[in-house]
C-alpha cells in the first residue's frame, strides 16, 4: 500500500538523538512516541495530575509530572517542560500539536538552554506565528491573500470603522493561535461590536493576546492545505495536498488527500503544482526547517485561484491521511531534519498512490451542537476484527480512562487508505461502524451520516456543508430493542449471579414461587428523561423467555454472550449484536446482596447510548419530575452543560430576560459555551465571573412572568405514584 522513503540507517549524516521530550499528550504525545520506539529513541512524557494515568504516561520510556490539571499551569509552563528536560537529559523536544507547539518563546528559551527544538527556527515561528504579520509577509513572494484589513494593536472601534471596507459578510479572526477558536462570521454591520466582544475574550484565553483582524468572507470556500518540508540545507518540498473543508465552527472534522476537488478537474494536477509551489514559497520566505502546513481557501466557483490564510509552523493533525498517500513517516522526518540530517527525497520522488480519509473523533454530544461530554470509557475497540490492513487509528483511549473538562474533546483519529476516494471512504465508514468506546458520548455515528451524505460522496464540499446539513441528519435514539436488549441483559446477570449463589429459593428475594415464574418488570430510564419498562417472563436459562416493552406484543427472547463485552440478543425471528457493559449498583458486582446493575453502556455499528436501571425510588423520581410541568414545557433552571469556568455574566438579578437570550457563558474543553434563558421572565443568577462549576449545576433560574398551569390532574398524579408499587 505504502512505500517508505525514510533513509536507510547507514546513511545517517550524524547520529540521531539520544532522548527526546514530547511536550504534549493525548494521540498526538502517543504517536510521536511510537515513531520516536521506532528510531531507537528513549522517549519522555509530560503530564498533568490529570493526566497521570494517560496511554501516553504509559506509553513513554520515561514519564515526569508537570503540574496540576489547569494547561496554564503544566503544559503551557515552559519552564515546567524545561526543569523535565534537565531532569531527564532530553537533548530535544517535540512540540506535537497545539500547547507550545508554536510558541516563539518556548522556542527562544530551549535554544537558549542547548535543546533542540524539533520544528521551525524562532524566525519561522515569529512572523507565520501571527496571522497579520504572516499575510503581511508573504504578499512579497507571490503567495496570494484574502483581502481584509490585518493591521497590529487595532481597536473594536477601528475594526468597525475598517469593516465598511471589507464589506459583509466578514470573519472576525485572532492574530494568534489557530484550530478555529475565535473565529467568528458576522452578516450583518449591527452585530459586528458584540462579536468582537465576545471574540477577544476568547483570544486572550486561549492564545494570551486579543489582536483580531478581519477578512473577507469566501463564499462556497473549500479549505485545501500543502505538506511541505524543507531541511537545513536549502531543500523544500511539497508533499501535496489535504482537503479540510468538512468543518463545524471552523474546526475540521474530516480530512483527506488528494483534494477530491483537483482530482476532479482536467487541469488538477496544474492547480496542484501552482498550490505547491506558492506554499514552497512561502515556506521559504522564512527560511523554514522541518515540517510545516500552508493552508489556502480556495473557491468553489473558481478553483484556480486559492488565497493564502496562514502558515502553521508544526505538524497538523491530519498529517497521517499524507502519511498514507506518500508513505512518510513526517514524524521521522522532523526528527531527522533537527537533527541536520539532509532531505533525501526530492519533488520528484513524491507520488500520490490512491487515496486516504481521515475521521476525528470527539467526545461529544452532536446533536446538542457537538456540546463536549466527559466520562470513563468502560469498553473500548477501536481496531475490530473485521478492520483491514489499510485502516488506522492514532487514539489516547484506554478502558478505564477518565475523559477530562479541562482539554480538547478530540480522543482519536480513525484514518483509512483505498485505492480510490469511494474505496477509502466505504473503509472508514466500516471501520466506524465497528468502533467501540462505551462510557462516553463520541460523535462517530454523526461521521458515518456525513462520510455517506450524497454531496461529501461525489466531492461537493465547502467549509459551510456541516452546518447546512446538520439538520437533514436523523440519528438514532433506544428503541424497543435496545430496551429489550439492556431488560434481558440485566436479568440474564441477576438470573445468573442467583444460580450462582447457592442459598436456595427460600433466602432469595427475588420474587420465587411454586409453579410457574412470577414475570420481572424492569424499569428503565431513557436518555431525556423517559421510562420504559420491560416485562420478562420465563427463563432464560432454560431458553423459555419472553419479553413485552411498555405492554406492548410479548416476543420470545434470548441471549447469548459472544466474547468479552459483546452480546447477541434474539426476538422473535430478528437478532441483533450488541456491545453491553454494566455498571454495578454499590461497591460490588451485581448479585444476591445487589441484583442489579445501575445503568448499562450499550451500542453498535458506531452507535452508543445509556440506559439507567431504574430503583422503585429512581422511578418515582422520574415521575414526579416529569408531571411537575407540562409536557414539552422548558425547564426554568439554566444548567452547566459540563465542568467549567464562568468567563462572563451579561445580565443581573433581577433584570427581565426573553428567551433566547444570552445570560452567562462558560469555558470548558477549549471551548466558550454560551448558556440562554429557556423561556421568558425574571432571571436569578447564582455565580459570578471567574466562578468554577460543575457538571449539570444550576447556574440561573427564570421566574416565568406567567404561572405555568400544572399539566396533569391530581388524580392522574395520584395513579402514577400508586404505580409505583409494581415497578420492579
Amino acid at each position: 500500500m505504502t512505500i517508505s522513503l525514510s533513509p536507510a540507517p547507514s546513511t545517517l549524516q550524524k547520529p540521531l538523538f539520544g532522548t527526546v521530550l514530547v511536550a504534549n499528550r493525548g494521540e498526538i504525545a502517543c504517536r510521536v512516541i511510537r515513531t520516536l520506539r521506532a528510531l531507537g529513541i528513549r522517549s519522555v512524557a509530560v503530564y498533568s495530575d490529570a493526566d497521570a494515568d494517560a496511554r501516553h504516561v504509559r506509553e513513554a520510556d520515561v514519564a515526569v509530572r508537570i503540574g496540576p490539571a489547569a494547561a496554564t499551569e503544566s503544559y503551557l509552563k515552559i519552564e515546567a517542560i524545561l526543569k523535565a528536560c534537565r531532569d531527564t537529559g532530553a537533548e530535544a523536544v517535540h512540540p506535537g500539536y497545539g500547547f507550545l507547539s508554536e510558541n516563539v518563546d518556548f522556542a527562544r528559551a530551549l535554544q537558549d538552554a542547548g535543546i533542540t527544538f524539533i520544528g521551525p527556527g524562532v524566525e519561522s515561528l515569529n512572523v507565520m506565528g501571527d496571522k497579520i504579520r504572516s499575510k503581511n509577509h508573504v504578499t512579497g513572494y507571490g503567495v496570494p491573500v484574502v483581502p481584509g484589513i490585518a493591521e497590529p494593536g487595532m481597536t473594536d472601534a477601528q475594526l468597525i470603522e475598517a469593516a465598511a471596507g471589507v464589506g459583509f459578510p466578514l470573519l472576525i479572526k485572532p492574530s494568534a493561535g489557530g484550530g478555529g477558536k475565535g473565529m467568528h462570521i458576522v452578516e450583518r454591520p449591527e452585530d459586528l461590536e458584540s462579536t468582537l466582544a465576545t471574540a477577544r475574550r476568547v483570544a486572550a484565553s486561549a492564545f494570551g493576546d486579543d489582536t483580531l483582524f478581519l477578512e473577507r468572507l469566501v463564499l462556497t470556500p473549500r479549505h485545501i492545505e500543502v505538506q511541505v518540508l524543507a531541511d537545513n540545507h536549502g531543500n523544500v518540498i511539497h508533499l501535496g495536498e489535504r482537503e479540510c473543508s468538512l468543518q463545524r465552527r471552523h474546526q475540521k472534522v474530516i480530512e483527506e488527500a488528494p483534494s477530491p476537488l483537483l482530482e476532479s478537474l482536467p487541469d488538477g494536477a496544474e492547480i496542484r503544482a501552482r498550490l505547491g509551489e506558492a506554499a514552497c514559497n512561502a515556506a521559504r520566505s522564512v527560511n523554514y526547517s522541518g515540517a510545516g502546513t500552508v493552508e489556502f481557501l480556495v473557491s468553489d466557483n473558481a478553483p484556480d485561484e486559492f488565497f493564502f490564510m496562514e502558515m502553521n509552523t508544526r505538524l497538523q493533525v491530519e498529517h497521517p491521511v499524507t502519511e498514507m498517500v506518500t508513505g512518510i513517516d513526517l514524524v521521522e522526518w522532523q526528527v531527522r531534519i533537527a537533527a541536520g540530517e539532509e532531505l533525501t527525497v526530492t519533488q520528484a520522488d513524491v507520488v500520490l498512490t490512491g487515496h486516504s480519509v481521515e475521521a476525528r473523533v470527539y467526545a461529544e454530544v452532536p446533536e446538542k451542537n457537538f456540546l463536549p461530554s466527559i466520562g470513563q470509557v468502560v469498553l473500548l475497540d477501536e481496531l475490530p476484527d473485521t478492520a483491514s490492513g489499510k485502516v488506522r487509528v492514532d487514539s489516547a483511549l484506554l478502558e478505564g480512562l477518565q475523559i477530562s473538562s479541562s482539554y480538547d474533546p478530540m480522543i482519536s483519529k480513525v484514518i483509512a487508505w483505498g485505492e480510490d476516494r469511494a474505496e477509502a471512504l466505504d473503509t472508514l465508514d466500516e471501520a466506524l461502524a465497528g468502533y467501540t468506546a462505551l462510557g462516553i458520548d463520541t460523535n462517530v455515528e454523526y461521521l458515518r451520516l456525513l462520510i455517506n451524505d450524497a454531496d461529501v460522496r461525489a466531492g461537493r464540499l465547502d467549509t459551510g456543508l456541516i452546518e447546512r446539513k446538520m439538520p437533514e441528519f436523523s440519528f438514532r435514539h433506544a428503541g424497543d430493542f435496545e430496551v429489550a436488549a439492556v431488560a434481558v441483559f440485566a436479568a440474564a446477570m441477576h438470573e445468573h449471579e442467583m444460580q450462582d449463589a447457592g442459598t436456595g429459593p427460600w433466602h432469595l428475594a427475588n420474587g420465587w414461587r411454586l409453579g410457574a415464574a412470577a414475570p420481572r418488570r424492569i424499569s428503565l430510564g431513557t436518555p431525556g428523561g423517559g421510562i420504559a419498562t420491560v416485562e420478562v417472563s420465563g427463563s432464560l436459562a432454560r431458553g423459555t423467555a419472553t419479553v413485552a416493552v411498555d405492554g406492548g406484543p410479548r416476543r420470545s427472547a434470548s441471549f447469548r454472550s459472544t466474547k468479552r463485552g459483546r452480546a447477541e440478543l434474539t426476538l422473535g425471528d430478528e437478532s441483533r449484536s450488541y456491545a453491553l457493559v454494566p455498571v454495578p449498583r454499590g461497591p460490588v458486582p451485581p448479585g444476591p446482596g445487589n441484583p442489579m446493575p445501575t445503568e448499562v453502556f450499550l451500542g453498535n455499528e458506531g452507535w452508543s447510548c445509556r440506559l439507567e436501571v431504574l430503583t422503585r425510588e429512581t422511578r418515582l423520581a422520574r415521575v414526579l419530575a416529569a408531571i411537575e410541568r407540562e409536557e414539552g414545557a422548558a425547564d426554568p433552571a439554566v444548567r452547566s452543560p459540563m465542568p467549567g469556568t464562568v468567563v462572563s455574566v451579561s445580565v443581573g438579578n433581577g433584570d427581565t430576560v426573553e428567551a433566547g437570550q444570552v445570560l452567562l457563558s462558560v469555558e470548558a474543553m477549549k471551548m466558550e459555551h454560551q448558556l440562554v434563558a429557556p423561556l421568558d421572565g425574571t432571571v436569578h443568577i447564582s455565580v459570578g465571573s471567574g466562578d468554577l462549576v460543575k457538571a449539570d449545576q444550576v447556574l440561573a433560574t427564570i421566574h416565568p412572568a406567567v404561572p405555568t398551569e400544572p399539566s396533569k390532574a391530581e388524580d392522574t398524579i395520584e395513579e402514577e405514584v400508586i404505580a409505583m408499587g409494581a415497578a420492579e
